[in-house]
């Protein structure tokens, strides 16, 4: 760990009824456990999640896809430098899908963005079936594919680095909801109704909530807006195997449909801004999502067999945002993932630990500064 922060590398301890960590990360999604994984390597990591379980909100519910393209261009930059941890690490958490891009006539100027941006290689409508035959020949004007995505093992990688924590002498608490921050002169004290847990270092890493912790520990808000995406699980349509289908996305992100274990997930890729909350699909929202996937297909939605939805929480300029606070060293943000957060973990994670260590960040200097929360500092007045 950087010296010139002067955090010592192990917990003390003493006090009854009280923990010493060196960071306290909040919130046991993909952004929390992974930061914290890297973080054990630097001193003493305890993770508090107030959920039963790891992973239950926005982490738990993600479509599970990994595409280097799929992002704004610094977002894509993390993609790339994330893509031999998930290919690799501890096996590997990488299979087959494929990704194909569909629209309408009225879609040409979507389309050609998505081509672009997302690297694609056109097809034929014909071509386009033979990947996914209940595409609708009457509806579908052009199509696209890559190879290059992969289907993402969300809950083992979650896991992963959640055990990282624990080998290196880290705790995880699930169920442990926090109800007080108070800065001290050496870091934090939080209380979480059961315990104090005093740190160094607070790392928040509490997704929808991340603007509520920054407000508990007297530390401005960033302005992060949660927004809803809802998702239904179908049937295989007409009965067919489907384990080889790409995902398929409407030109725009109008929609978009995915194999998962035999089964067909299809959203209807809304952003919908949404307080902190348990969330849920909107009927009428999904309604017209499956409306705008059966247009461009040949067999009709019969029943849903379940649905819900997450929150993909976004900084104002839809970046991630990882970083000590500019006005508080011992505040450090890790939030703003907005539906990447699995993709870019490792690289994320480790820009995290780069910058904790004062160390030169492995993604580089200038693609560092795009993520850091300085770039929202308000100059003060002339």
């Amino acid at each position: 760990m950087g010296a010139r922060r002067g955090f010592p590398l192990a917990a003390r301890s003493g006090y009854v009824g009280r923990m010493e960590t060196d960071f306290l990360v909040i919130g046991g999604g993909i952004a929390g456990v992974s930061v914290g994984a890297r973080l054990s390597h630097l001193g003493r990591v305890a993770l508090l999640e107030a959920e039963a379980g790891l992973g239950y909100h926005a982490s738990g519910r993600s479509a599970a896809l990994f595409d280097e393209c799929l992002g704004a261009a610094p977002i894509v930059e993390l993609n790339r430098a994330s893509h031999a941890y998930h290919a690799t690490a501890n096996g590997g958490v990488l299979s087959p899908r494929g990704l194909m891009v569909v629209g309408r006539a009225e879609d040409a100027a979507a389309f050609e963005h998505d081509v672009a941006h997302m690297r694609l290689s056109r097809l034929t409508v014909d071509e386009a079936r033979a990947r996914m035959p209940i595409l609708n020949p009457d509806a579908v004007a052009f199509a696209g594919y890559h190879g290059d995505a992969w289907d993402l093992d969300t809950d083992r990688l979650i896991q992963d680095f959640a055990r990282d924590i624990r080998a290196n002498g880290g705790t995880v608490a699930t169920g442990t909801r926090v109800t007080a921050i108070t800065r001290t002169g050496t870091g934090w004290r939080v209380e979480t109704g059961r315990e104090t847990v005093a740190a160094r270092v607070l790392v928040n890493a509490a997704g929808a909530w991340a603007d509520e912790v920054a407000r508990m520990a007297g530390v401005a808000p960033l302005g992060m807006t949660p927004m809803r995406r809802s998702m239904a699980r179908l049937p295989a349509p007409g009965g067919q195997d489907i384990r080889a289908w790409p995902m398929a996305v409407g030109a725009g992100e109008r929609w978009y449909c995915k194999p998962d274990a035999g089964k067909l997930l299809v959203s209807p890729a809304e952003e919908h801004p949404m307080p902190p909350h348990d969330a849920f699909a909107d009927d009428m929202v999904l309604a017209e999502g499956l409306a705008r996937y059966e247009e461009m297909v040949t067999e009709p939605v019969t029943r849903v067999e379940t649905n819900w939805a997450g929150l993909r929480t976004f900084a104002p300029d839809r970046l991630l945002v990882i970083g000590f606070d500019p006005l508080d060293p011992a505040f450090f943000w890790h939030a703003g993932q907005g539906g990447v957060g699995f993709q870019t973990a490792p690289a994320a994670s480790q820009l995290a630990a780069d910058i904790v260590a004062g160390r030169p960040p492995e993604i580089g200097a200038a693609l560092a500064a795009a993520f850091s929360p300085a770039r929202f500092a308000t100059c003060p007045a002339a």
